[in-house]
């Protein structure tokens, strides 16, 4: 039969109840109120008797208290949650990874619907499941891996504060398969058709910077004048991804084309002033990838994503393309071993971490990364 006690120097009652094998239990209720504590051991043992989960305790404990006092027991939701857990990452972590967070959790907080305002402890791992799935749908396994992390990260704290009695439910998501790399790099027929299509806007810049420095898309679209030193024929600027340091040769027909643009009085005015506020919004990237997806529809190197209903809805899949910007990337590494470059000198200038290239251990002069270069072929003749 269910009882209360004391414990020296506490204030809160002691609920004694048994368990469905027979097994005496104590636990604190958390309440100096004797009427609230009865009522609350006594629908414990009710519950453990059925085999019912520490979620389902604390809907009791909090139905209880909204009986007696008119008030649910404090219990952040998992929007409210969400965005205090999203003000302390503000104070401690770096800004790229910072809109990588919020993009993820925001999209996660309005796939719960409803649910969301709920108290976080009652989001389950069947709807986590079902977010990671869906999100896999709209773009890649890859992506739905990434934001599944950061959810997790985000319960891991809730977890912690004590906010989930049975665990972090995002941990038991199982997590999709990665997925084979189907991208490649561009040909120099294809570079040049993509070109063609880029005509004299702000993509004509950013197909030759990501040929002739294989940089990643947010990096390039985030560059200003600062970056650029056209007495040394230097691109200098730190990675968002890594923070690494990359001090890049300024390739011929790359300067060729940045003689052409206005530099202005400002070096913090942007290279690609139109590109730019994509670049460095939350979400933009993804914006900026579909801008140049458009491109290569126009050089017939990709198919346009249908805006019609398949009868799927949100859910369905888009059609991967072989090639994205991403590929200028694998072009630039590929060229440069062409043209005879090392490994540690390709992948300096690349930018990739491998054991060829170690800040401990290698130091990659410029003369040789200018040397490498200067070997690539020029697509703008």
């Amino acid at each position: 039969m269910a009882s209360l006690r004391r414990l020296p120097g506490s204030r809160f009652f002691i609920g004694c109840f048994t368990d469905h094998a027979g097994k005496r239990i104590q636990r604190s209720t958390k309440t100096t109120d004797r009427r609230l504590a009865l009522k609350i051991v006594a629908e414990w043992e009710n519950i453990t008797r059925s085999h019912a989960t520490s979620a389902q305790f604390q809907r009791v404990l909090s139905a209880m208290h909204t009986t007696l006092h008119g008030t649910p027991l404090a219990a952040p939701t998992l929007r409210n949650y969400a965005d205090k857990w999203f003000d302390h990452k503000a104070r401690t972590t770096r800004e790229v990874s910072l809109r990588n967070y919020k993009v993820a959790v925001n999209d996660f907080v309005e796939a719960m619907g409803l649910a969301a305002d709920k108290p976080i402890q009652f989001i389950t791992t069947g709807a986590i499941t079902a977010w990671q799935n869906a999100s896999a749908d709209r773009a890649s396994n890859r992506t739905a891996l990434n934001k599944l992390k950061i959810v997790r990260t985000l319960f891991q704290s809730a977890w912690r504060e004590g906010h989930l009695p049975d665990g972090n439910p995002a941990s038991k998501v199982e997590a999709l398969k990665k997925e084979e790399s189907t991208r490649r790099p561009f040909t120099l027929p294809e570079l040049k058709r993509v070109l063609d299509a880029c005509g004299d806007g702000p993509w004509r810049g950013m197909v030759l910077l990501g040929l002739y420095t294989g940089q990643r898309l947010k990096d390039l679209a985030s560059l200003t004048w600062r970056a650029v030193n056209m007495k040394e024929n230097e691109i200098n600027f730190i990675t968002s991804k890594t923070g690494r340091a990359q001090s890049i040769p300024i390739a011929s027909p790359l300067r060729a084309y940045l003689e052409t643009l206005d530099a202005g009085d400002d070096p913090d005015q942007p290279l690609f002033v139109s590109l730019h506020p994509l670049a460095v919004r939350a979400g933009g990237t993804s914006a900026l990838s579909q801008a140049f997806h458009g491109i290569l529809c126009d050089a017939g190197l990709a198919t346009a994503w249908s805006k019609q209903s398949t009868g799927k809805g949100r859910s369905a899949p888009r059609t991967k393309s072989a090639v994205t910007f991403h590929s200028l990337r694998h072009s630039a590494t590929t060229l440069l071993k062409n043209a005879g470059a090392s490994e540690a000198v390709t992948m300096d200038i690349v930018g990739h971490d491998s054991k060829a290239v170690s800040a401990n251990y290698t130091h990659v002069d410029a003369t040789s990364k200018r040397a490498a270069i200067a070997k690539l072929p020029d697509i703008t003749s």
